[in-house]
């Protein structure tokens, strides 16, 4: 019988599968685990006491502390930024070896930083900034001085951006990493993101695919994958990644994280990769993904008071408005409990009705809302088709061009989470008549919005907006299909804070006997879920605001996360 060779790896693969090393020998060997990890049908949740077993009790009780827990303590001197950092670099590596969620390591400089916070303070009785000494993990679009950037894309190991010289001459760090650094942060991991960004899971050819922490069957969501699971698992008590469909939202809500997509212009973006770049009908945005709402607040406020809008031409003089914060606080509380707030429940958005537990969790909200005496009214807006529709060829308007042009640099299969196919360029007249049609339906949303002052008894327009994220929990890999529940908000500007809810139960959320099918692919989504699958699945939901509201709607979000 003749013997066949198996052929050997392309180019593109061997780089892929040597940059994939370079992540695991970037870990300690203290830190590495040499024992294979269980089959997700063995061990589906990686999270809680799984990898607290690995731990101390001094590292458990410093990860487990939220970011605003943490600043109390380093800005006291109660805990050194050594022993903080230290801890969570240990437990950023687990959880890379559990799902693959960092894409780059750099812990000996983040212990480093730590020393040179520590000196500061005993030279100087206080702290550098107001994060002083908070470890602070970031997407895979930032730049950080020394450290690479792939953003996924195997042409881009090696370079910048996929230019063998940098066009910046030396210049290679974002605008938000500088704001960091000041507030005395501690950068320590870059996180793991879909290749071409563009996904509502994690997948690429370097670190394959980033898996839920909570339930292995599932996704990581995306394009914020790698930060959402490094939170969940406590690798990170906060972190900042970026939203241009969904891609802080769902990745939070996937993984029962808190997230905050801003309106643009909050936040800068000034010297951050991306794909689509120049692309303006729908701007990206960066926000904070922690594990409390407070802590959203805290990381938000801090960058804000570093004026990014003197550095950033994009970033919008607004500082952060205390006013509106006490104002809505007041009226959290104000005459007890009775009817001081008004929401709007949206049960399905009229193209693909939610899974089960993504309505128990609708459910849940609406019952604890009205158990407070708030006003509940259903929300019957604008066609959310329409804003699909906007949205999708807001994506596309060079056909794909862009995307593919990277891949095309070393020469890598496209992955089928990606949306990468190529179409036909949109000229300038298309791309302005695109523009006023998005304008037009932002009016159109933001006069509905105002509308619902004759429906909430409050003399406002309904405070804020629940609605799912996605129509299911957090993915089962290849069945991301419906993206309308997040594109929405980014069609309109709005800001939107994902807030975990519940978990999928097989007991509690059976399968539905249903008929009544929005569309085709309501039918298709229909049959996707499987009870057992996803049980114990995190389920978020999204509060959304009105633009520009961000100290309103973060007010609103931790009261609502205190009260469920």
């Amino acid at each position: 019988m003749m013997a066949y060779k198996e052929a050997s790896p392309s180019a593109w693969e061997a780089a892929a599968t040597a940059k994939r090393q370079a992540i695991l020998n970037a870990i300690p060997a203290k830190w590495r685990i040499h024992d294979p990890l269980p089959h997700c049908t063995e061990v589906r949740d990686v999270t809680g006491n799984y990898i607290r077993r690995l731990l101390t009790t001094r590292e458990i009780e410093i990860t487990e502390t939220d970011a605003v827990g943490i600043i109390e303590q380093t800005t006291s001197g109660n805990w050194t930024a050594v022993e903080v950092a230290e801890a969570f670099c240990h437990r950023a590596a687990l959880a890379h070896q559990f799902v693959s969620c960092l894409h780059e390591v750099f812990f000996e400089a983040a212990i480093e930083t730590a020393r040179q916070l520590d000196a500061y303070f005993v030279k100087n009785k206080k702290p550098m900034g107001p994060l002083h000494g908070l470890p602070v993990s970031l997407k895979d679009q930032f730049h950080v001085r020394g450290i690479e950037t792939t953003m996924g894309y195997v042409g881009w190991i090696g370079t910048f951006e996929g230019q063998k010289e940098d066009p910046r001459k030396g210049v290679a760090e974002s605008e938000l990493v500088r704001e960091l650094w000041n507030l005395g942060a501690i950068l320590y991991c870059k996180t793991s993101v879909p290749v071409t960004l563009m996904s509502g899971e994690t997948a690429n050819h370097i670190i394959q695919y980033t898996s839920n922490p909570r339930n292995r069957h599932l996704s990581s969501g995306g394009s914020s994958g790698g930060e959402g699971a490094l939170i969940a698992l406590r690798g990170s008590p906060a972190g900042f990644g970026t939203d241009i469909g969904g891609s802080i939202r769902v990745p939070a809500a996937f993984n029962g994280v808190y997230g905050l997509r801003p309106s643009s212009g909050r936040l800068p973006y000034e010297g951050a990769a991306n794909t689509m770049d120049g692309q303006n009908t729908i701007l990206s945005v960066v926000g904070p993904m922690a594990t409390t709402p407070r802590s959203l607040r805290l990381l938000l406020k801090a960058i804000i008071s570093q004026e990014p809008w003197n550095y950033d031409p994009l970033a919008l003089e607004l500082p952060w408005r205390d006013v509106l914060e006490s104002k809505t606080r007041k009226l959290i509380w104000q005459s007890g409990t009775s009817k001081s707030l008004a929401f709007a429940i949206m049960r399905h958005d009229g193209v693909v009705q939610p899974h089960p537990p993504v309505k128990r969790a609708l459910y849940m909200i609406e019952q604890t809302l009205r158990r407070q005496g708030h006003k509940v009214i259903d929300w019957n807006p604008p066609s959310h088709e329409k804003a699909n529709e906007l949205a999708h060829k807001a994506y596309n308007l060079d056909g794909g061009a862009d995307l593919l042009s990277h891949l095309a640099l070393s020469g890598e299969t496209p992955i089928a989470q990606c949306l990468t196919k190529a179409g036909d360029h949109m000229n300038a007249a298309e791309i302005a008549k695109l523009n006023v049609e998005k304008r037009q339906y932002q009016k159109a949303y933001l006069d509905y919005w105002r509308s619902t002052v004759a429906l909430t008894d409050t003399g406002r327009p309904v405070d804020g907006l629940f609605c799912a994220v996605a129509p299911h929990a957090a993915v089962i890999p290849g069945q991301y299909r419906h993206v309308g529940y997040t594109t929405f908000v980014n069609v309109l500007d709005y800001p939107s804070v994902a807030i975990p809810v519940t978990y999928a139960d097989k007991e509690v959320d059976p399968k539905e006997s249903r008929t009544d099918f929005l569309s085709e692919k309501d039918k298709e989504i229909f049959s996707d879920y499987d009870p057992e699958i996803y049980d114990g699945a995190p389920v978020g939901l999204q509060l959304v605001g009105q633009r520009l509201q961000e100290e309103r709607l973060l007010a609103l979000a931790e009261y609502v996360s205190e009260v469920l």
